[in-house]
């Protein structure tokens, strides 16, 4: 075993992923779904005195199944990350890093630079993801490329307190999730994993090897929580970030768009990166074909582990979920990808 890490300087390393298996087994109920509306790139999802809210672009929604959405308020930048309080406060967070409750500004320490999501507690606590100091949220893909891990999460406990970080050098969180007791489940993106902060601010692993980027994670009424995955892990994108030189020639002189990466769609150009398998045979793109964008929501259980998901296949355009919520009965997911929100019949489950 000594020899091993030696040996992998001439021998190289096997490039592996995890298989969609068990509860996250490939299935199409998101390519199935209801669709609830039509909205340009839909990111975030609240509810807010029981009506759905959606964030795109600039502007927050309101969403009315069978209605066009009606913009409720709209600001000078793109919004990245959304909350409303137990009380209907409502918290906004802007690509300039910026961040507004009930539209009057919070000051924040220079190193928040990516407000990836946010979250208030039971206790009214709000609590904050930096994705990364480096990157805007708009470059998660130069910050993943890059191999960064600036990332942090943060609570302010009153509105008269200052942000406190609670946690550092994280590989860009992108959910949040508040339990009770103390504790707040976060995803760790470029990790590819779920974890925990308890009363203490010990950091533990909940989910590890997730086969995708997980982004946002949203509480359920059965004390478990809704998982969304925005990209798949694929093997070509793991053999590039082995590779420093190559990723950064990449990134000096190729557009973002055709950068060999995660994505939230794909199959719209013929300039995208192909992986052997991933092109159209007899004219047919395969539902199980190397996937550079899929679509994915996990349901977890009240001890956060994953219990089953919901699918958009490769050969699917419902992809690129960035967050899912249970409502009315029903879980309501933004397909930033597809361009649309979905309702699922929502079903408990015990884990």
């Amino acid at each position: 075993m000594i020899l091993d890490p030696i040996l992998d300087i001439f021998r190289g390393k096997a490039v592996t992923i995890p298989p969609m298996d068990g509860a996250f087994r490939p299935n199409t109920v998101l390519d199935d779904a209801e669709i609830v509306s039509h909205l340009s790139e839909p990111d975030n999802l609240a509810v807010l005195k029981g009506e759905v809210i959606a964030t795109s672009g600039n502007a927050i929604y309101a969403i009315n199944k069978g209605n066009e959405p009606k913009v409720l308020r709209s600001f000078e930048a793109p919004i990245t990350a959304l909350a409303v309080s137990p009380d209907d406060k409502l918290a906004v967070a802007l690509e300039t890093g910026q961040l507004f409750v009930e539209g009057e500004p919070v000051h924040l320490l220079e190193e928040i630079k990516a407000i990836t999501a946010l979250a208030y507690s039971y206790d009214g606590s709000l609590w904050l993801a930096n994705g990364s100091s480096e990157h805007a949220c708009s470059d998660w893909a130069a910050d993943l490329m890059s191999k960064k891990a600036c990332g942090s999460i943060w609570v302010r406990h009153t509105p008269s307190e200052p942000f406190e970080k609670v946690a550092g050098g994280l590989a860009y969180p992108y959910g949040l999730c508040p339990l009770s007791g103390g504790r707040v489940v976060f995803s760790e993106s470029w990790k590819h994993r779920v974890m925990q902060i308890d009363a203490d601010k010990n950091v533990s692993t909940l989910i590890d090897q997730i086969p995708g980027y997980p982004s946002r994670i949203m509480p359920t009424e059965d004390g478990g929580a809704i998982l969304s995955v925005f990209a798949p892990r694929n093997r070509l994108v793991e053999l590039v970030l082995q590779e420093k030189h190559y990723r950064y020639d990449m990134m000096e002189s190729v557009p973002r768009e055709y950068w060999i990466a995660p994505a939230l769609y794909s199959n719209r150009s013929f300039l995208e990166p192909l992986q052997c398998g991933g092109i159209r045979t007899m004219g047919v793109y395969k539902a199980w074909a190397p996937a550079r964008s899929y679509g994915m929501v996990v349901r977890l259980g009240k001890a956060m582990n994953p219990i089953t998901s919901m699918h958009s296949r490769s050969n699917g355009n419902r992809h690129g979920v960035c967050c899912a919520i249970e409502h009315g009965g029903e879980i309501i997911v933004a397909s930033k990808g597809g361009d649309l929100l979905l309702g699922i019949e929502d079903t408990k489950a015990e884990g």
